[in-house]
């Protein structure tokens, strides 16, 4: 812990001591990511950067779950669009499905899901009609 500014010293001359001396002490020594250089300076500056980043660290989401979910199924449709199987399909839809037969039968908090399970066998007819191109 630091000790109180002084009265009549200057605040940036105490701040600036403060810092030489903890630097002397090697205390800024071992510091994670000490000596690499700084990511995302060539991102336009975004206010929320600190938390946008901590939030993808901690694996977080900011949409409410039935928001997400309804995200999560886009996406595996996409992913299954790209399957290079129709094993891998049948498994990714499956995966979605299993998620959302369970929100509907607890709702999550938020909007509603609005989202039914998908057709397996039409979602590889769809594959397959791709592929045939």
């Amino acid at each position: 812990m630091t000790e109180r500014k002084p009265p009549g010293v200057d605040f940036e001359t105490w701040t600036d001591r403060q810092i030489r001396e903890a630097a002397e002490r090697g205390e800024f020594a071992d510091l994670p990511g000490f000596g690499k250089p700084l990511t995302g300076l060539e991102k336009p500056y975004d206010d929320m950067w600190w938390v946008k980043e901590k939030m993808s660290r901690e694996n977080l989401s900011f949409l409410p779950p039935t928001l997400a979910l309804r995200k999560e199924a886009e996406d595996a449709l996409d992913a299954a669009a790209r399957a290079p199987s129709e094993g891998a399909v049948r498994r990714i839809v499956g995966e979605i499905n299993t998620k959302i037969q369970e929100a509907v039968r607890q709702p999550p908090p938020g909007p509603p899901l609005n989202l039914e399970p998908f057709d397996v066998e039409s979602v590889v007819s769809d594959w397959r009609a791709r592929r045939a191109k």
